[in-house]
């Protein structure tokens, strides 16, 4: 049994699956996900898990060398947008209107569908190198 990190088995597999630029997306219970996507479907109840605490367990395994926001997200929920920068830290983030962001979320290795209810809480994790 894993002692620490991410401990659900299909994010935890993903996360080692990753390569250089290979794109993870988290998003809010509402994001529209394809039947044929790599869906790791955490959300319990509205909420739970938060979209938060999911960013900030995947930022301590991944390496991720640029993020992709909804530019709606900086208006709509300017809270969320703030403490998501502030878990982001020193990582370039690019800005996509909803509608391309929902695209280029189909481009991705997985998509961790959270209980969260904030909209536009979405983010696209690009997969960065360690050396």
């Amino acid at each position: 049994m894993k002692k620490e990190g991410i401990l659900n088995n299909n994010l935890s597999k993903l996360v080692a699956e990753m390569g250089h630029t290979d794109k993870l997306v988290i998003c809010d219970a509402g994001l529209p996900i394809s039947s044929d996507a790599n869906r790791i479907d955490l959300a319990l109840t509205q909420g739970i898990p938060k979209f938060l605490d999911t960013l900030k367990v995947t930022l301590e395994e991944l390496v991720v060398e640029k993020a992709i926001v909804a530019k709606e997200m900086k208006e709509v929920s300017p809270k969320l947008y703030r403490k998501t920068l502030d878990i982001l830290d020193d990582i370039p983030v690019e800005y996509y209107n909803h509608e391309k962001f929902k695209k280029k979320s189909e481009e991705s290795k997985g998509i961790v569908r959270t209980g969260e209810t904030t909209p536009y809480a979405n983010i696209i994790l690009i997969s960065g190198v360690d050396f």
